[in-house]
């Protein structure tokens, strides 16, 4: 059911993309999570593992009286952390958009980057919810890729022209086979409605220059999806090559999507 874009099976734009995640928005998630008090004994449901890094740092947290299920949709790249013999952790591969889930199981439950990818993604939150135990929390992290204008910081008309058109052709893709439009800034909303207690939600943008983990990131996920793309005419592929170059210049700069971080606990 996950219409996402940036397959797995690419391993080598897969690892650099998971690579320049850990870097750019590990140490915020970690924050979010450390708010929710998860500790020994804790039982935890990281969906979207991508390379783990998460999966591991809940792992030590939890310690030998807690357990991290971890799941994919191609969990190729937790083969190490399935490896590494932790007894508090169990690799699953799970598509959250189809597969169930048990019952009031966990104490803390996150997902980064996932849903919005998910054309179920409502009743896959749902069931997220369910999956919790009383007092146990959500965390949801998702970019919103149409909430600004991303050419906003760049210097030039005709390169913001470039990043309008490219992350245009990125945000059609990714809403066309995903969640739909506006999905991240609705989560607060969906998670109230879902019956959460202590509900919050926070935004994060940040400017990327040419060169940065960030533009790389960009440039790798661009160049995954550039088949696709020029295919369905969403980008000249002329234009696409140029963008691509952009983000090796160092004067250039544009503006991360908006992820929102959204948490709310289960009464």
């Amino acid at each position: 059911m996950s219409g996402y874009i940036f397959d797995n099976a690419v391993e080598q734009l897969a690892a650099q993309r998971f690579g320049s995640l850990e870097v750019l928005y590990d140490p915020r998630t970690m924050r979010f999570l450390l708010a929710t008090g998860v500790g020994p004994g804790w039982h935890c449901l990281e969906i979207g593992g991508g390379s783990g890094s998460i999966a591991a740092w809940l792992a030590d947290r939890v310690g030998d009286t807690g357990h991290v299920l971890v799941t994919d949709l191609d969990p190729r790249f937790l083969a190490t952390l399935a490896a590494a013999g932790r007894a508090n952790v169990e690799v699953r591969r799970h598509d959250i958009g189809i597969d169930p889930l048990p019952a009031a199981a966990f104490d803390l439950i996150h997902a980064r980057l996932v849903l919005l990818h998910v054309p179920t993604a409502p009743e896959a939150l749902a069931r997220l919810v369910a999956a919790l135990r009383p007092g146990g929390w959500l965390v949801i992290e998702d970019f919103d890729p149409i909430f600004t204008d991303r050419a906003f910081p760049t210097a030039d008309p005709a390169d913001a022209a470039l990043v309008r058109a490219a992350y245009g052709a990125m945000g059609q893709l990714i809403e066309a086979r995903g969640a739909g439009p506006e999905w991240g800034r609705s989560l607060y909303q969906r998670l109230l409605a879902l019956g959460l207690a202590e509900v919050g939600m926070e935004a994060h943008l940040v400017v990327r220059q040419g060169g940065s983990v960030g533009a790389h990131m960009d440039r790798t996920n661009l160049a995954q999806i550039r088949q696709e793309a020029v295919a369905t005419g969403l980008i000249a592929s002329e234009d696409l090559d140029r963008m691509l170059a952009r983000f090796e210049d160092p004067t250039f700069a544009c503006a991360s999507s908006t992820m929102f971080t959204a948490w709310g606990r289960r009464p």
